[in-house]
């Protein structure tokens, strides 16, 4: 392929899934380009994209409702194949004529799936009661003309059902979700043996068409990073650099959130990549704009607005640059905003939902297409060294989103230090390489305690660890008995107004990764 433009694309349509990016993602791994569109956009516009398949997500939404997202009964007349996951099911069943009524048994969770006989050949991935996510509150009544089921569970006649000769097939599970375990199978059977598919997608290509990118906007102009020393912000930095050269200067800002020891680390990484870098100190002046706040959309925003004015103030130095480079991924996005407006805002991302409405500068965000095992693979390409390659994601408002509450610089020592103790027992051992984060989180509440005989009313801290690949799904991070009780008596015994240490073992979802 052509290393400079996209290949055909499978379009998938969002409807306002939270895992529609998991959908896009899965079918990267295969090799294939994805490309995410509204459901709002025109059918001309998809057409002249040349699908080689479409993908319908799910979403929140009940085909009942009124203003409910929909789709034009032309997009199943174009003669591309088409497969609707859970809500993009039952919207295909009910425009094309048949019935989605509320299930008599809502569905939520893993169930046994058992496919039916005498169906496409795409189906034999999945074994007799085959574990299946389901999450779904309407069901099909009737099949659309030329449909017929192609499995069920329990409670749902229909959990599957296909219109082979149109080349049309839902699934009333989610496939894009590893709880499904045939799932990622399924959806490659569907692109290569009904679409027809074959691997056209490399990150290499990514890599130049970006800086390609970069130096079509920017052109004479200068541009200015927000580098936080994280594998995205770094491989953002060394994008443009390599895009434009002496026209970028990268800023790093010390917010007075970051783990101990980490700006003096990440100012030295930094400065042996070569990089252009400039180090603004500007602590006191985001601790004094969070102070007493504890909502935690306010913290989010009001740094990120600080983010800004601290680049507005440098950039002046530098000729104030038209254009500031950020390692947005589609995880921010996804989760700041839906794509078509229908999906809950789960929280606003500083380099997202946190940003002014009016900013002096244009953005540049090359990596806002990617996951983070993408990024991660595109530095190792482009030269980054193993421990930036690999450095735990750190989120960009620092620990003022592990502190839930308000922000006072007590508060901030008492989450720094247990965060120190927990990379300390974590770091370097086969434990904490099995983990995607762990990190310390100060809770906004205070218990009872005994220490020294002395009775104690203080604060508790809570460990988080997960597994992930991505970070838009998460599985509990399960650490040893007694290395989880050294942490505990370190923490409680070292920390100063610390009492009480619990373990968070809260999967995505449910719950976010970060508590706020």
């Amino acid at each position: 392929m052509n290393s400079h433009s996209a290949p055909r694309p499978v379009v998938i349509l969002d409807f306002g899934s939270q895992l529609t990016q998991n959908i896009a993602r899965r079918v990267r791994e295969m090799g294939i380009y994805s490309e995410i569109l509204p459901f709002t956009t025109p059918i001309a516009q998809i057409r002249d994209k040349k699908p080689l398949a479409i993908i319908l997500s799910g979403g929140p939404s009940s085909v009942f409702e009124q203003d409910a997202p929909s789709v034009n009964l032309e997009l199943f007349k174009l003669d591309i194949p088409v497969l609707g996951i859970c809500y993009g099911m039952q919207l295909m069943a009910k425009v094309l004529g048949g019935k989605v009524v509320p299930a008599e048994v809502r569905e939520y969770g893993v169930t046994g799936f058992h496919r039916e006989k005498n169906t496409s050949s795409i189906w034999t991935v999945f074994p007799d009661s085959d574990p299946v996510l389901m999450s779904h509150g309407d069901s099909i009544l009737h099949l659309p003309s030329g449909f017929v089921g192609a499995g069920h569970t329990k409670t749902t006649p229909y959990a599957a059902m296909e219109n082979p000769k149109e080349k049309l097939f839902g699934v009333q599970f989610h496939p894009e979700v590893t709880q499904t375990r045939n799932g990622i199978k399924f959806i490659q059977n569907f692109l290569q043996n009904v679409a027809g598919v074959t691997p056209n997608w490399s990150l290499t290509g990514y890599i130049d068409r970006k800086i390609e990118e970069i130096r079509s906007v920017v052109k004479q102009d200068h541009l200015i990073c927000a580098l936080s020393g994280g594998i995205d912000s770094t491989v953002t930095a060394l994008l443009c650099h390599r895009a434009v050269g002496p026209q970028f200067t990268a800023v790093y800002v010390d917010n007075g959130l970051m783990r101990e020891g980490e700006t003096q680390s990440i100012v030295k990484d930094l400065q042996s990549l070569k990089l252009p870098l400039i180090v603004s100190h500007s602590s006191e002046l985001f601790i004094k704009r969070l102070s007493g706040v504890k909502d935690p959309e306010r913290k989010r925003k009001i740094i990120g607005r600080t983010f800004i004015h601290v680049f507005q103030k440098e950039a002046k130095q530098l000729g104030m640059p038209k254009y500031l480079a950020q390692g947005t991924l589609y995880p921010d996005v996804i989760e700041s905003v839906s794509s078509n407006g229908s999906s809950s805002v789960i929280k606003s991302h500083h380099n997202v939902g946190g940003l002014p409405k009016r900013m002096p500068f244009s953005l540049v965000e090359p990596l806002r297409e990617l996951f983070k095992d993408e990024v991660r693979i595109i530095g190792k390409e482009l030269g980054l060294p193993d421990h930036f390659v690999h450095r735990q994601p750190f989120p960009g408002p620092g620990l003022a989103i592990r502190i839930l509450g308000s922000i006072t610089n007590d508060r901030i020592r008492m989450v720094r230090e247990a965060d120190r103790i927990v990379r300390e027992e974590l770091d370097g051992t086969d434990t904490g390489k099995s983990l995607w984060q762990y990190f310390a989180v100060l809770l906004p509440v205070h218990s009872v305690g005994v220490m020294g005989d002395q009775r104690t009313y203080e604060n508790a801290i809570a460990v988080r660890t997960v597994t992930s690949v991505d970070g838009m799904t998460a599985d509990i991070g399960e650490i040893p008995h007694s290395l989880m009780l050294r942490i505990s008596h370190r923490i409680i015994s070292e920390v100063r107004g610390i009492n009480r240490v619990v373990h968070d073992i809260s999967p995505k979802p449910p719950s976010t990764i970060e508590w706020e």
